[in-house]
């Protein structure tokens, strides 16, 4: 494992079915789809663009960089996209990045993805980055999500209050977890568990 902290840089991954690679303009069309089905615009508790937002979205999201880097999330076996999550608030100095901005599109909600994602970024952020801790955040009303984090084994730092607007103006609360780099390997059992007790090997 690296001892010094790399900013990450555009890079493919791939596991269990699931390519990431570095979100593009020529995933627009894919990223529109994505977020169609189930108009996931519509929930508040997400920053999902709705479908002429998504090209603003995606040059928002290059322009970010080195702060963010976002992927693409790909059905390897089809090319169908997915969905999109990134690494964010990345901090060299500390060893320090999120992972965030995850959405999918609904008919692969409750599937191997989100685990899969989440051991691909973190295998990555830990093993080849070195990074100290790798944190994870979310709407206190997005109990979905909060239930998802927790289930990766992360553990809740607290809740930063009035932290951050919503699409429909109103001010929510950040529900803060992290991961450390001395819990990453009973982490990435756990994952490596959960997907094959969901028959993905």
């Amino acid at each position: 494992m690296s001892t010094q902290f790399d900013t990450p840089l555009p890079v493919t991954l791939e596991l269990h079915g699931v390519r990431l690679e570095p979100l593009a303009p020529h995933h627009a069309d894919g990223l529109r789809a994505a977020a169609s089905d189930g108009e996931l615009w519509q929930l508040r508790v997400t920053s999902v663009p709705e479908p002429h937002e998504v090209d603003a979205y995606i040059f928002k999201a290059i322009e970010q960089r080195p702060v963010r880097l976002a992927f693409a999330v790909i059905d390897s076996a089809s090319g169908v996209l997915i969905g999109t999550t990134s690494y964010h608030d990345i901090v060299p100095a500390i060893g320090r990045a999120e992972i965030g901005y995850t959405w999918y599109a609904k008919r692969w909600q409750r599937t191997h993805v989100n685990t899969t994602c989440k051991l691909l970024l973190m295998t990555h952020a830990f093993e080849t980055l070195g990074a100290a801790l790798v944190g994870l955040r979310t709407d206190n009303f997005n109990h979905a999500s909060q239930a998802a984090i927790e289930r990766l084994g992360a553990r809740k730092d607290g809740v930063l209050r009035h932290h951050a607007l919503r699409r429909d103006g109103t001010v929510r609360d950040t529900v803060m977890y992290s991961i450390t780099a001395g819990e990453w390997p009973e982490i990435k059992a756990h994952l490596r568990d959960k997907l094959a007790r969901h028959g993905v090997r």
